[in-house]
């Protein structure tokens, strides 16, 4: 107690001598007094010179009217208090530093990466700034205790020097490529070439070399694993501040909130690939490397599923293609394992879950959405649960395990209604509708009330996903009443309500649902007679869906098949040769060349 009177006196003495000087024209800038703060105030005293300092301001505050001095003095306190202030931030600042100082010089050999890697971390409310990170790495140097840890000082300054060379280049190749070409797919060339010519890093230039050809990055990583621990530090900052500015940037976007939420997406999920296959590519052969990058995929997967505008009714399509869309999506599959039940973990597996299922692959879809499901009702995740309900409900659909569709679908929609997820809500009516569509074809129930009960559910969900401009459900929902009206056989209301779904699912950036809606309209078209626009919807389905490795492709090929059965060779090559035009512009030269080939391989299987 005595301690803390004695320091009491001192802060009042100091407050007092700093207002006098300010009285007598002695101090000329804040600078002076924010120096004799840090002079004397002692660290971790903070909280009893705070108080003192309000004591002497509101005492001043009392005397305003009575003192002609007081206001001198109260502006004179008012500096002390910005001062004060700025002491705060700068000694947090400084702890802070000192603290991940002594955390990763005390880590256990080989995890030193790791401890300083959770400091990168923007849900971490320790997260170090530019400038913070400098000056961590002059904390680091000044009292290495290691070769490891003077390696990760100098890799620290080394990656942000790094990214000082490629911030002005940040987003110049967006200009530099046509729009529909963004994206990180095979078709798409993205930044890396553009990156590797501005940067002259070895191991950076490596990587981006590989990314824009498209090799295995784990063969990079069993190849370079000796590479000094400083350039691996390097290049991990410099992905991380790579993949911050580009989410930024594409969130930003005004003129297409929709597309640049979807390139912000792929953004986050490519680099936590990049972070995966370097994790895979050190195993049992760098534990420091490895556990370094598999933290980093982590963060990068839980900064994606803590967006308020997670997709949880949809996939990432729109900037992926062909092998690297199923092969970014299955990098997770087994890192996911090692990660504990969380919130972050439901949503994840959610979003791999409606990947497993584009691809045709049931019952590890179903898997998933099982596991994500109880996970989310563990963490009380309600959006989330209510989610996996309405997927596996179509789940159950393609299973013809029509009783489970609707179970699942009726759940989905009476907890969305009691919490309010409208959302929710749109898609568990139109899962409703579908399943008993579904249902009652199996059964052959031919009375009108039950497809119109079923059509009406289905109008519902539309009608709401129109409320909510959510073009995702909007999407699903005229695609289920195309595929609603084609099982009963009213081709024409089939062809208005998919035809209206196609804006729709382009708009959505969902490559599977176009593929559907298309392989609908090609069966439409076909029960009207119009083979010309059935083989021209044929062929866009067929191309679509094989591109994103979908089981279903396979329908429309089929078609395809039937009609060309139906007439000589030539008369099938003259359709073609017609809606050559209109498939170019959808598919490009390359798309339509591929056409014979995968009718070929139809043909195979």
């Amino acid at each position: 107690m005595s301690d803390t009177n004695s320091l009491a006196n001192r802060y009042h003495g100091l407050i007092d001598s700093i207002v006098e000087i300010t009285l007598e024209g002695k101090i000329r800038s804040k600078e002076q007094v924010y120096r004799m703060l840090v002079k004397e105030i002692e660290s971790g005293t903070g909280e009893i010179f705070e108080r003192i300092l309000d004591e002497h301001i509101n005492k001043t505050k009392a005397q305003l009217e009575t003192k002609l001095k007081a206001t001198r003095v109260l502006r004179a306190l008012e500096t002390i208090e910005g001062e004060w202030k700025r002491w705060q931030k700068e000694n947090q600042t400084d702890a802070a530093i000192a603290t991940a100082t002594e955390q990763i010089k005390n880590a256990e050999s080989n995890h030193s990466l790791a401890s300083f890697l959770k400091l990168l971390d923007s849900s971490n409310a320790q997260n170090l700034t530019r400038e913070q990170l400098q000056k961590l790495s002059q904390s680091l140097k000044s009292s290495s205790n290691s070769q490891e840890t003077l390696e990760l000082a100098n890799g620290i300054i080394d990656g942000l020097n790094a990214f000082v060379l490629l911030e002005p280049d940040l987003i110049s190749w967006i200009y530099e490529q046509n729009k529909s070409a963004l994206g990180f797919g095979e078709e798409k060339q993205g930044p890396w070439p553009w990156w590797e010519k501005k940067i002259d890093r070895p191991l950076a230039k490596m990587l981006f070399q590989s990314l824009g050809r498209n090799e295995s990055i784990r063969l990079l990583a069993e190849k370079s694993y000796q590479v000094e621990l400083r350039a691996w530090v390097e290049l991990i900052i410099l992905l991380q501040y790579l993949q911050q500015g580009l989410v930024k940037w594409f969130d930003q976007q005004p003129y297409n909130a929709k597309f640049g939420q979807r390139l912000s997406y792929s953004t986050l999920l490519t680099f936590a690939v990049i972070f995966a296959q370097l994790s895979q590519g050190f195993e049992g052969i760098n534990s420091n490397l490895k556990e370094g990058c598999f933290l980093m995929m982590l963060q990068l997967l839980r900064q994606f599923s803590r967006r308020k505008d997670f997709p949880l009714y949809g996939g990432i399509f729109a900037s992926f293609s062909g092998d690297n869309l199923r092969e970014t999506l299955s990098y997770f599959d087994d890192p996911l394992k090692e990660v504990e039940r969380t919130q972050e973990k439901a949503r994840i597996l959610t979003l791999l879950a409606y990947s497993q299922r584009t691809l045709g692959n049931y019952e590890r879809a179903k898997s998933f959405h099982l596991e994500a499901l109880g996970i989310a009702r563990e963490a009380l995740d309600k959006p989330c649960e209510i989610a996996n309900l309405n997927h596996l409900s179509r789940i159950y659909i393609y299973e013809k395990n029509y009783s489970e569709a609707i179970s699942h679908s009726q759940r989905a929609l009476v907890f969305s209604r009691q919490v309010g997820d409208k959302l929710g809500e749109a898609n568990g009516l139109i899962n409703v509708g579908y399943s008993e569509v579904f249902r009652a074809r199996e059964i052959e129930q031919i009375e009108p009330e039950i497809y119109e009960s079923a059509i009406n559910y289905l109008e519902q969900g539309l009608t709401l996903a129109e409320r909510l401009g959510e073009y995702q459900s909007q999407a699903l929902a005229y695609n289920s009443l195309g595929i609603a009206y084609v099982v009963l056989s009213q081709p024409a209301a089939a062809i208005t309500a998919l035809e209206k779904g196609n804006q729709m699912a382009l708009n959505s950036g969902d490559v599977y649902l176009q593929g559907l809606n298309f392989t609908y309209l090609a069966e439409a078209y076909y029960t009207l007679g119009n083979l010309s626009t059935s083989v021209y919807y044929s062929c866009l389905a067929m191309y679509l869906l094989e591109q994103i490795k979908s089981s279903e492709w396979r329908q429309s090929a089929g078609l395809l098949m039937v009609i060309k059965g139906q007439m000589t060779a030539e008369e099938f090559q003259k359709i073609l040769e017609q809606n050559r035009p209109q498939i170019i512009k959808f598919i490009g030269v390359d798309g339509y060349d591929e056409l014979p080939k995968i009718l070929e391989k139809y043909r195979g299987q």
